[in-house]
């Protein structure tokens, strides 16, 4: 049965089958994150970043705190891969068999950009802002004083939206290859696209230039970049589009 012949209920109880095993698996990388966060805290508060800070818990309950996040932030990573499968087999029964195929490409392409926008962020923007906010403390005759969960929380601040962000790309390969948008309409609405960045990168870096450039301007390649992507996807739609035309004749 073809996605546009299921009744709504159909599809609203296709809807919950794919949250459940979302669910269940996700439950399932808890538990092994449970055994992960401790070692991975320990290695961010020795990682060259944050060797030279003393980390502090400023409420008996900060460290039990920062390992459940962490256990949550882990759990999400390694479910994000099966999200991305259930909302492909989600959509797929709608799809051409050739668009089945290419867009389940598109997962491990997706997983490795969230890991590429986290490696980013870590390694080359959040040295830089710690660098940058100690060194208005020694201007300012300021002596920090590290909470453990405050570090934590901007760290997570910093490098999950990059992670989430290194998706467009994909998301707009997906969309395009779906008939929903086109490189033409990305091309057009380019200017707007760039402000909605700035103002994304503006909100997740400290005010200073070169932090808000370091971001902005990765976020404006990848922009480009799927801009040049879609563009050949959406030359595949046509042919594909133009096979089926030449059939049907």
């Amino acid at each position: 049965m073809s996605q546009n012949e299921m009744t709504l209920v159909e599809h609203i109880d296709e809807l919950r089958k794919r949250l459940m095993i979302v669910v269940v698996f996700f439950l399932l990388t808890l538990i092994g994150s449970f055994f992960l966060a401790g070692p991975l805290i320990t290695y961010l508060q020795h990682a060259d970043e944050a060797k030279d800070l003393t980390m502090n818990a400023f409420r008996v309950t900060d460290p039990l705190k920062i390992y459940f996040e962490m256990v949550m932030f882990l759990g999400i990573v390694f479910t994000l891969p099966v999200i991305l499968y259930q909302l492909w087999s989600f959509v797929s029964p709608g799809l051409l068999e050739r668009e089945r195929k290419a867009t389940l490409s598109y997962i491990p392409i997706a997983f490795f950009l969230f890991l590429l926008g986290l490696a980013f962020s870590y390694f080359i923007l959040f040295p830089y802002v710690v660098t940058f906010m100690m060194g208005i403390s020694e201007n300012l005759n300021i002596q920090q004083v590290i909470g453990i969960t405050e570090y934590f929380e901007f760290l997570f601040q910093i490098t999950i939206p990059f992670g989430f962000l290194f998706q467009l790309p994909v998301v707009m390969l997906f969309l395009t290859r779906l008939g929903i948008i086109t490189p033409m309409f990305m091309s057009k609405m380019r200017k707007y696209a760039y402000f909605i960045l700035f103002v994304i990168a503006a909100f997740i870096t400290p005010p200073d230039i070169m932090s808000h450039l370091m971001v902005t301007v990765p976020l404006f390649i990848l922009y480009e970049i799927s801009i040049w992507i879609c563009k050949i996807g959406y030359k595949k739609v046509l042919l594909a589009e133009q096979e089926q035309l030449n059939k049907a004749e």
